[in-house]
């Protein structure tokens, strides 16, 4: 039996690679941190240009769009340049759509500030394509999942201090009460592209080695019997869809959080309006307390804290227990929590939100690490349809929103259950589908 300790992050020729793996996961970070701002950017174009829960929803298109039209690109170019030309090149995109927000801000449009979405999820693109597969091959193969786990913690980390960026700049007010959100929205987009310059220095410097993934279904070999086709493969189409599906209900449940905290909350004491948080909150309909848009941006890096949590303590589990019955469980737990959201429970439905977000945080690495498994040197291009379906994320939180718009947002949560079922009956099914032991 293997030592975790010491084959957790050492090859097979005994090469120590933690560094390298800490390198990698700086880019975990630095996508969260962008997604963070990103999910609570919809509540400032909602007020700002008085658009539905339908309409700001092309925030989330337009952001996962880029995801869609990259992730083939990305494949493609990871294959070609390695690695490290793969993450440099991702770095520059991100630092083109950063710095891209100053002429927005001036422009003042709707379709510049998403064009600037869309570039740097093209960027993020490259990045999520090379790098969650990439922690999977550092270090013992037997511990891949944990591995893309807790690399993935870092990409909590930075969801949490996402939308406090977020808050600070989208919902901010002068001295006379009036929002300027519109004038201050590029300043932390700016600073996003001076780091990622800087990041890209560093990558031109590291080692970062060119690791080959196990071949287990023997696709590199040249016996012409065998399909070197990774679509022969229902684990890895199947992990597609449920990416798909995942995602679609990540980015609903993110980018609608604002807008049922502002509504769905039940009436809050009067209490609360004193002392340092006073400006989260502000009299309703018939003068009840509700959060403010600016109280439930910074609430939502609660529940990134939870997702950390999520993340960090998914990362332990899944050391001694097998990932697809991890995932399984998991997405059976979210089907019934969204289920409570529905029926409008009260404060149980709140804390069932903040709980989602603590069950849903394995599941994109785990079905990655899933999906990929076994497929030697065309893991790469597995990574890059796996990305490609972050596309959900573009999709469903329109119906979510259009749910929203007609009901109210705790009648929207009905349309994660159907995604997140879908998830959980992957982890259940793995092992068939694969044809594997389990990981």
């Amino acid at each position: 039996m293997t030592n975790p300790k010491k084959s957790m992050f050492v090859l097979e020729d005994g090469t120590n690679v933690w560094v390298t793996f800490l390198l990698v996961s700086s880019l975990f970070l630095l996508w969260g941190f962008c997604n963070g701002m990103i999910d609570v950017m919809d509540k400032h174009f909602q007020t700002e240009l008085k658009l539905s829960l339908a309409q700001s929803a092309w925030v989330q298109f337009a952001h996962y769009l880029g995801y869609f039209l990259m992730a083939l690109p990305a494949g493609w170019l990871a294959t070609k340049l390695g690695y490290k030309g793969g993450i440099i090149a991702g770095l520059l995109m991100v630092a083109v759509g950063g710095f891209w927000f100053i002429p927005a801000t001036q422009i003042g449009s709707f379709w510049a500030f998403l064009l600037g979405v869309c570039v740097i999820a093209a960027g993020l693109t490259f990045l999520e394509t090379i790098a969650n597969p990439y922690t999977t091959v550092l270090g013992d193969p037997q511990y891949g999942a944990t591995r893309i786990n807790l690399a993935q913690s870092c990409n909590g980390i930075g969801w949490v201090f996402g939308p406090l960026a977020g808050a600070a700049f989208f919902y901010g007010k002068d001295a006379s009460g009036a929002s300027t959100g519109a004038q201050t929205l590029w300043i932390p987009y700016a600073a996003v592209g001076a780091v990622v310059l800087v990041l890209a220095v560093v990558f031109f410097f590291a080692k970062v080695p060119d690791i080959k993934t196990e071949d287990d279904y023997h696709l590199n070999t040249s016996d012409p019997s065998v399909s070197h086709s990774i679509w022969r493969h229902p684990h890895f189409y199947m992990a597609v869809a449920a990416q798909f599906l995942y995602v679609a209900a990540q980015a609903g449940i993110f980018s609608f959080f604002i807008n049922y905290m502002t509504t769905q909350v039940p009436p809050l004491p009067e209490a609360w309006t004193s002392g340092v948080l006073k400006n989260w909150f502000h009299a309703g309909p018939g003068g009840v307390l509700q959060l403010a848009d600016k109280g439930a941006a910074s609430l939502a890096s609660l529940g990134f804290i939870f997702f950390l949590a999520g993340r960090f303590s998914g990362a332990a589990i899944l050391r001694k227990f097998t990932a697809h019955k991890v995932l399984g469980l998991y997405g059976t737990i979210n089907v019934l929590l969204c289920l409570l959201v529905f029926c409008k429970l009260g404060w149980v439905s709140v804390a069932c939100v903040f709980l989602s977000y603590f069950f849903m945080s394995i599941m994109f690495p785990t079905i990655f690490a899933l999906g990929i498994h076994g497929l030697g040197i065309r893991a790469k291009k597995a990574s890059a349809f796996i990305v490609m379906a972050i596309m959900g994320g573009a999709i469903l939180p329109k119906l979510m929103g259009h749910v929203g718009d007609l009901y109210d947002m705790s009648r929207a949560f009905i349309v994660p259950v159907a995604c997140f079922a879908f998830v959980a009956l992957y982890g259940y099914l793995w092992p068939t589908l694969s044809k594997s032991e389990a990981k």
